[in-house]
């Protein structure tokens, strides 16, 4: 058959400058990226192709020019035993083909540089390559084959069997599945019978020696393709959920032994297929406790390694494992050059959910992804639930060799590339800012609960990681766990930490039902993990958190907040648990330090507006019902922050409204100063949105962890700050909360100086990086002289040559990061000791040894440079934070100016008609509002019915509202609500006018709902509901029924109905609504003075069965809820409807409560209500009961 050659992967243009660059020919050695508009790569030489591909490659030629996806996701190249090749990876979508493989043996060439393993990865790893190629000249390669390959420490070590597999599979890498319905056939020839091999070394896994060390001598023979295995590992990389795997074989097939159709046979997954092969450990997994999984006890966090399996790892197995063993859970990205990589079952996990393409094996399979997007994919690692570490290189590899040469005594395991665990991400513990989906906060709660005589009681404590904003509370509970379901609400934990059985199922209950499906769930060990209140404190005094820098332990100062709870047990309890899940993330000692603590209460009982739990769901003030999103909440309605820390300030806002008349008319006097001067407010706005999220930032220059170009912008923010803090503070003058609160600005001015000449603002922005000013940090200075004085020095050597040579056009050249390669013209004759590097079809590049010994000492240099910037960084980091509490006062302060810019817009934006509230100070609870429209609906409906609601004061303080379904009951009483939390914030309501009375707390009974998971009917929902009225409302209190009774048989529901109702009325004398269907209570309580009947307008035609919804509110009771109507306007078959009527016009007839009306109607009738509360006064052991009956009677 006639041999074709394969078409190159990727063709490069060719250019001058890398046309001859010889030190990345060799397949077998991970390329240099160049960073130099000269540079290029060398095209894959062509390769002959066996019959086995012909179809393959044929179908693939046309594709080899197209872009690449550019979210595919490569593999890169490891050093564990595997198939070298990661390109498939970065070639998802394009068929690869057989590269030729030079015969160049990668040799020692400079000062610098050692030679490589064999790796091609999908992008050159800079970081792990050395500056200098490796070269062998043609005098020099005779002896490529007497030279023992330097042996990398990073490898997995492999045992005989795995050996002899990984050199039959040498080259399947390179081999892409035909995607055509044929299968595949290589015509196979035996391997010589000898072949030439190194010297004795260690057996390792970077596969068989180069063929350019088997083939020295000819320098364009091109590898037989016969001599390849007969099937591309390309397939087993594929995940195809519909193959079966195949049937168990041995470690080792000889390829004596493979038939011509061994292609053809899928193969199994390597962790499957050989199960004998499995590491013990890991196929019988434990935890380190030696507890199995099902056991009671058993910790998914973490792996058992038995003691005599370290002893088989390789370096970088024990490296990787002495990580993983304690983060079994999590998804681990251990960086490796210019990849993070992934193993075993975090690798499956990638391939399953995300395509990654893995390399599958007995042990160690492996997925990866560059490092430019790394942080992309652990976002949506992230997203999907799951834990995600990072594992950084902390030196590269010329660091490395440096360290190795100041330790001579260095023992193996250190001459692996340092790695360290750099940060384990949780989304309930992000703090990177652009890591975060919303400016809201993000919070990881520990909760401690204990029951006493059945009383519930709890210790929480919660953290804003992103900010560094603690919460610590403690208190007792109501058997409704009302206070524990507010905080719930209001907080909406991303994450938990709860005691290992501890708490209680109803506790429980109310998580599973009020926190995201993706919310993560963490279970520690009582005492272990979630420490007592005594091991808490005695942790932070040894850890040392609030001890200022350089201090003893004796100067720790606790902030005052903590200070307090530390008698507090479950409070300290649940904090101890919180810091010992942060000491597991390495973040605990930054945030905690920050010393941002507050006291937290869900349920505010002086100065604010108790919304609970319940109320915040039913009257959608921050998620709807529909989807649970913002769209058509209270919340999307006012929040019109410009900043992100404005924004979570007032969301606390809205969950805490005011009750202190003095305090809310300040608020509304600033938006009325506010919207008097639109100019100025949308000036601060467009001013403020410019400005990154400095709460989050300053946190994270606490932590060391600030990038050059967001420290530079947390500047120009605080700026920005100091300036517009200048032009209101001559804009204000009215006395106010907005001049209190520009006069309580610190003055940023003194703090600001200094940086404003500390370093290269503009270099930190482009290249993220911090060059001091001179005379600012003196090692850098000196650093940076010697440096320059290095490259001084060349420049001297250079113009040294061109005299020696008498050559003006000698010059230095960078190939990638072979810097200062002399090169000059062919024609000129150099000194024989001068090595050839590269070469163009115009000039040759040199390297010769007092040359390499600057350049050597030039990079060393650099290297050094590098390390003294990143303490430079940090001097800097710690320098700003000395004015932490200043830079945090100011954020605080623009917060609230903010929130106040906030609700000037919002109450501008309610159309018209639009008032301000106006209290009064009354014994008497009044809720006045005239042409009351739904604040909510303004948006979405532009003919919204206005309705006038009165409440309390001159009239009665209950309305009971009947009406036809779908006739808008429910919609006038959550307006009502919504309208008063809008007052009580400090915004305008949409209505004419609104006279109120502050009210203490708004308490609702809303829609039909069981709660299945916590084992509740919708009867059961609602008497609940209805008990924590009965039992926590007061006369300032504004409460709503919406169909009270609807879950139990009419009698019952009748019942209930009426007993609830003269209890609020005439026992609790709160305000508010009861709306019902069932019209027999209007004729109960129609004497009753704080019981006023309304209802909601219709227009009835009776001949169509046709109702029109008016939505006005009336006086009066409605004749019927008309349900045959409206079943006939959604449809339902007039038989239906005929029957329902016989049926309902029999049940009227015959009913009880029929008698009852007509009683009613003729005079004859006494209110239950009305015996009772006669039974009550004469139920009493003295005689004021009987004197008040009487001028009762006496009234009438």
């Amino acid at each position: 058959m006639a041999e074709k050659k394969a078409t190159p992967v990727r063709t490069p243009a060719k250019t001058p400058s890398g046309g001859g660059q010889r030190s990345i020919m060799s397949f077998f050695t991970k390329s240099a990226s160049s960073t130099k508009a000269g540079t290029t790569r060398t095209p894959a030489a062509e390769t002959p192709k066996s019959s086995c591909l012909q179809e393959s490659t044929t179908r693939s030629n046309t594709l080899l020019k197209a872009r690449h996806p550019v979210d595919t996701t490569p593999v890169p190249s490891s050093d564990a035993p595997e198939p070298r090749s990661s390109q498939e990876n970065v070639d998802a979508f394009t068929a690869k083909k057989i590269r030729k493989v030079s015969s160049v043996n990668p040799l020692p060439s400079s000062p610098s540089r050692k030679t490589k393993k064999a790796i091609d990865y999908a992008e050159s790893s800079d970081e792990d390559e050395d500056p200098f190629p490796v070269m062998a000249s043609q005098r020099n390669r005779r002896r490529v084959k007497t030279r023992a390959p330097v042996i990398d420490e990073d490898d997995f070590e492999l045992d005989e069997e795995a050996e002899a597999q990984d050199d039959d599979d040498d080259m399947d890498d390179f081999v892409v599945s035909d995607d055509s319905d044929a299968t595949p056939k290589s015509k196979k020839r035996k391997r010589p019978a000898k072949r030439a091999s190194p010297p004795p070394r260690k057996r390792v896994a970077s596969g068989p020696a180069p063929a350019s060390a088997r083939n020295a001598n000819d320098d364009e023979e091109d590898v037989d393709m016969e001599e390849l295995p007969p099937h591309s590992t390309a397939q087993q990389w594929c995940f195809d959920p519909n193959a079966e795997p195949s049937a168990a074989q041995g470690g080792v097939v000889a390829p004596a032994a493979r038939t011509a159709t061994s292609s053809a046979v899928a193969r199994g997954k390597a962790h499957t297929k050989n199960p004998d092969e499995r590491y013990p450990w890991l196929a019988k997994m434990q935890d380190m406790d030696r507890n199995s999984p099902g056991h009671p006890e058993f910790n998914p966090s973490t792996v058992y390694i038995p003691p005599h399996a370290w002893d088989k790892f390789s370096p970088f197995e024990k490296q990787y494992w002495g990580i993983k063993q304690k983060l079994w859970d999590t998804v681990v990205f251990f960086k490796k050059g210019k990849f993070y990589e992934i193993y075993e079952n975090d690798a499956t996990i990638g391939h399953q959910l995300f395509d990654f393409k893995m390399t599958d094996r007995v042990n160690m399979r492996m997925a990866g992804v560059p490092e430019g997007s790394v942080d992309m994919w652990i976002n949506q690692f992230i997203a999907k639930g799951y834990k995600v570490a990072r594992v950084d290189q902390m030196e590269s590899a010329l660091g490395k060799e440096m360290r190795e040469r100041e330790d001579a005594k260095a023992k193996k395991a250190d001459k692996i590339i340092r790695r360290e665990l750099s940060c384990i991400l949780t989304a309930g513990t992000l703090v990177d800012g652009s890591m975060l989906q919303s400016d809201l906060a993000t919070y990881c709660a520990a909760i401690k609960e204990v029951v006493i005589d059945g009383v519930p009681s709890f210790g929480i404590s919660f953290v804003d990681c992103s900010t560094g904003q603690f919460f610590i509370t403690e208190f007792e509970d109501d058997p409704d766990f009302t206070k524990f379901q507010t905080f719930v609400a209001q907080t909406n934990p991303r994450e938990l930490l709860l005691e290992k059985s501890r708490l209680s199922t109803k506790a429980l209950r109310i998580l599973k039902n009020s926190t995201s499906p993706t919310t993560i769930w963490n279970y520690l060990k009582p005492s272990v993990e979630f420490w007592d209140g005594h091991t808490t404190i005695r942790e932070i005094d040894t850890q040392g958190y609030f001890v200022p820098e350089g201090s003893e332990g004796e100067d720790a100062v606790w902030p005052t907040v903590l200070e307090e709870a530390k008698e507090r047990e479950l409070a300290m309890s649940s904090m101890g648990a919180l810091i010992h899940y942060l000491r597991t993330l390495k973040i605990e000692h930054s945030l905690l330090s920050l010393k941002n603590f507050e006291w937290y209460s869900p349920i505010r009982r002086n100065g604010t507006l108790i919304l609970d739990g319940q109320t915040l769901i039913n009257l959608e003030v921050f998620s709807n019902s529909f989807d649970g999103g913002t769209e058509g909440t209270l919340f999307a309605l006012l929040e019109k922050c410009a900043t992100p820390f404005g924004k979570r300030l007032f969301r606390k806002w809205v969950c805490h409204p005011l009750c202190d008349i003095a305090k809310i008319d300040e608020r509304l006097n600033a938006v009325d100063m506010l919207n008097s001067d639109p100019s100025t407010r949308e000036q601060f706005s467009a001013q403020m949105s410019k400005m990154p999220d400095l709460e989050r930032l300053i946190s994270r220059i606490h932590a060391g962890a600030c990038r050059p170009d967001d420290f530079v912008r947390v500047l120009d923010g605080f700026e920005q700050i100091d300036y517009t803090m200048g032009l209101l503070s001559a804009w204000g003058g009215d006395k106010g909360i907005v001049d209190r609160l520009l006069a309580s600005m610190p003055d940023l001015k003194e703090p600001l100086a200094y940086w404003k000449t500390a370093f290269d603002r503009s270099k930190a922005k482009t290249d993220r990086v911090f060059i001091p000013e001179r005379g600012i940090e003196d090692d850098f200075d000196e650093s940076h002289d010697r440096i320059q004085g290095i490259k001084s020095e060349l420049a001297d050597l250079l113009e040294e040559q061109k005299k020696e040579l008498k050559c003006k056009t000698l010059k230095f050249a960078d190939i990638g990061k072979e810097i200062f390669q002399i090169e000059a013209p062919k024609a000129v004759k150099v000194p024989k000791s001068w090595r050839q590097m590269s070469s163009t079809s115009s000039v040759k590049r040199y390297y010769f040894t007092e040359l390499t010994d600057l350049v050597r000492e030039l990079q060393e240099a650099e290297e050094t440079h590098s390390q003294i910037i990143k303490q430079v960084a940090s001097r800097f980091f710690r320098r700003f934070d000395t004015d932490y509490e200043t830079w945090l006062q100011a954020i605080r302060i623009i917060s609230q100016l903010d929130c106040l810019v906030s609700l000037a817009k919002a109450s501008s934006t309610l159309g018209l008609p639009r008032c301000r509230p106006q209290w009064v100070k009354e014994e008497r609870s009044v809720v006045d509002f005239e042409e009351l429209r739904h604040p909510c609906m303004i948006g979405s409906v532009a003919d919204f019915i206005p309705n006038n609601i009165q409440l309390g004061g001159d009239a009665a303080k209950i309305n009971l509202l009947t009406g036809a379904n779908a006739a808008g009951k429910s919609t006038v009483l959550r307006m009502t609500c919504i309208a008063v939390i809008m007052a009580q914030i400090g915004c305008y309501v949409p209505a004419a006018s609104a006279r109120l009375t502050p009210v203490d707390r708004i308490m609702s009974r809303l829609g039909a709902n069981d709660n299945i998971f916590a084992a509740q009917s919708t009867f059961f929902v609602e008497l609940a509901e209805t008990k924590k009225i009965l039992s926590e409302a007061t006369p300032r209190s504004l409460v709503i029924l919406d169909e009270l009774g609807r879950g139990t048989s009419s009698y019952d529901g009748v019942a209930v109905a009426q007993a609830v109702l003269h209890q609020i009325a005439t026992q609790i004398g709160c305000i508010g609504f009861f709306a019902t269907h069932y019209h027999s209570l209007a004729t109960e309580f129609e004497q009753h003075p704080e019981i006023r009947a309304r209802r909601m307008q219709i227009d009835v035609d009776e001949a169509n069965r046709r109702v029109t919804f008016l939505y006005r509110l009336e006086d009066g009771v409605a004749e019927g809820s008309f349900g045959m109507h409206c079943a006939a306007m959604c449809g339902i078959n007039d038989r239906v409807i005929n029957r329902a009527e016989v049926a309902a016009r029999e049940w009227e007839h015959t009913s009880r409560l029929k008698e009852s009306l007509d009683k009613a109607k003729s005079g004859c009738y006494i209110p239950l209500g009305m015996l009772s509360d006669v039974a009550t006064l004469l139920r009493g052991d003295d005689m004021d009961g009987v004197d008040i009956l009487l001028r009762a009677v006496e009234a009438l």
